[in-house]
């Protein structure tokens, strides 16, 4: 199971949102793992292709070999290679410093952050 939370740029928490994925877009997202990889991410991840992701930030459990995996994921067999900037937050760092980081991206990458509990 995964939820979405949204957060404004300056990290604090956005009004609730209705919980239809389809409304529930983001350029910048927060993969907040709690179990570690799970093969549902390999169908998020093509999700937030098509919804045209452009930062996802992991923290949690498998942090770094998750982050790894979905930059495996955006490029594919090379023919079509997706462009993500990605970012594994180590376990000496919280939910809210990835947020906070997310939050201070800025250019192309402006905008909230939606945090995805998986």
């Amino acid at each position: 199971m995964r939820r979405d939370h949204f957060f404004k740029a300056d990290g604090l928490a956005a009004a609730p949102f209705a919980r239809c994925h389809s409304m529930a877009t983001s350029s910048k997202i927060i993969l907040h793992s709690l179990h570690g990889y799970r093969s549902e991410l390999d169908a998020i991840v093509a999700q937030w292709i098509q919804e045209r992701v452009s930062y996802v930030g992991v923290v949690g459990i498998d942090a770094s070999r998750i982050e790894d995996i979905i930059d495996e994921l955006c490029i594919g067999d090379g023919s079509k290679p997706y462009a993500m900037l990605t970012a594994s937050h180590g376990s000496d760092e919280t939910l809210q410093d990835a947020i906070l980081l997310a939050g201070q991206l800025s250019g192309e990458l402006a905008g909230d952050v939606r945090v995805v509990e998986f």
